[in-house]
């Protein structure tokens, strides 16, 4: 029954990792991997010493950051109000809902977006001029690019990634719960002391696996809201490697910043496991 999970890793992940070799060399594909000189750690080089390295790691960073400390608790905090939720139709229509938006593609979201977001006949902005507001520029302007970012990841995202909480919460053993109403302790009681710390496991895995995608923020969302005017607060590194590297057929240069990414990515999940483990959790291994 694994087998065909064990191709798919040893096919799509383990097999191209070959490739990686390219990063040292100026490769040139009418002359293949074994032909293409070696340059060694050129691309590195460059990747480091460009001005553009520090505006690609900060504008990552922050984006990271934005899906850190406002997205991810987010499914937990939805995961335990949908728990307390008694009527199970309204808690499986709820549910429904929240889970419609993850079947879209990126493309649909940010064109949603726009509908509401554009300047001329955009929703909001029709609305705020007929309350007598000016208009704002939301997808051009580098002062709202982040807050439509995080915006657009919680309505896809939001009610998908309560999945993995609720199914940790339906394992956590009744008798704990009704020890607790024994000793008075209320529906919030009940969630702090009882619910929370039984699902902590998972929040921990699961925050970690989070870091370990420190640099790898999805390529099609940004560059889908990508323009000349927001650049600056808004280029990360996956948008990075395909204007600089593949659409100007630089495969070496855009292979060794998809390097650099992953191996950020091992380091600090590696740490993040050992400090969960500090703390006397399982961790991910």
């Amino acid at each position: 029954m694994i087998l065909p999970g064990i191709l798919y890793f040893v096919v799509f992940k383990y097999l191209p990792m070959a490739g990686l070799v390219i990063a040292f060399q100026d490769y040139q594909p009418y002359l293949g991997v074994l032909e293409s000189p070696w340059v060694g750690m050129k691309h590195f080089v460059r990747l480091f010493t460009e001005p553009t390295f520090y505006m690609l790691l900060k504008n990552t960073l922050i984006l990271f950051g934005l899906n850190i400390f406002i997205f991810f608790p987010l499914p937990i905090i939805l995961s335990l109000m949908l728990n307390e939720v008694r009527n199970r139709y309204f808690k499986a229509g709820i549910q429904t809902l929240i889970y419609i938006p993850h079947f879209m593609s990126w493309v649909i979201i940010v064109s949603i977006s726009y509908v509401f977001l554009n300047v001329d006949g955009g929703i909001i902005n029709e609305l705020l001029a007929s309350l007598g507001f000016n208009k704002i520029s939301f997808l051009t302007s580098p002062d709202w690019t982040r807050t439509i970012y995080i915006g657009q990841v919680i309505w896809k995202e939001l009610g998908w990634s309560t999945i993995i909480y609720l199914a940790a919460i339906t394992a956590v053993d009744t008798q704990l719960y009704e020890a607790a109403e024994i000793d008075g302790a209320g529906r919030l009681r009940k969630t702090w002391h009882v619910t929370l710390p039984a699902i902590r496991p998972v929040i921990i895995v699961l925050l970690i696996l989070k870091i370990g995608s420190t640099l790898d923020l999805g390529f099609e969302h940004v560059y889908l809201l990508l323009n000349s005017l927001n650049r600056q607060v808004a280029e990360i590194f996956d948008t990075y490697i395909y204007t600089a590297g593949l659409r100007n057929g630089q495969l070496s240069f855009s292979t060794a910043v998809g390097l650099f990414k992953g191996l950020v990515g091992l380091v600090l999940v590696i740490m993040a496991n050992k400090l969960a483990k500090k703390f006397g959790e399982d961790g991910v291994y």
